[in-house]
């Protein structure tokens, strides 16, 4: 059985940091392709950062604040994000790349 559980949402002022994780389950993830993607009040998903055989990839408005990782040998995926901004408030969720989705973990920058 697939699973993906994010974890390290809260809640932060702006110009905070926060590091996401999410613990993967159920599939060969070495091979996987894994995205970060949010979805804020009232808005649709939005993706915001990708990982895959090696490369990274990145939304432009989290491009030089956020930063993915992965660790091959614990199934695990992180989302360090730093300088967060109001607008960074969203559920993040784990997703990998043939569209299975975590569960979602809630951040809030806000003062």
């Amino acid at each position: 059985e697939m699973q993906l559980v994010e974890s390290g949402g809260g809640l932060v002022q702006p110009g905070g940091s926060l590091r996401l994780s999410c613990a993967a389950s159920g599939f060969i993830f070495e091979t996987a392709v894994m995205n970060w993607v949010r979805q804020a009040p009232g808005k649709g998903p939005e993706w915001i950062s990708g990982s895959a055989l090696g490369r990274t990839f990145y939304r432009d408005s989290v491009k030089g604040r956020f930063t993915i990782s992965r660790d091959n040998s614990k199934n695990t995926v992180d989302l360090q994000m730093n300088s967060l901004k109001p607008e960074d408030t969203a559920v993040y969720y784990c997703v990998q790349g043939a569209g299975f989705w975590g569960q979602g973990t809630q951040v809030t920058v806000s003062s």
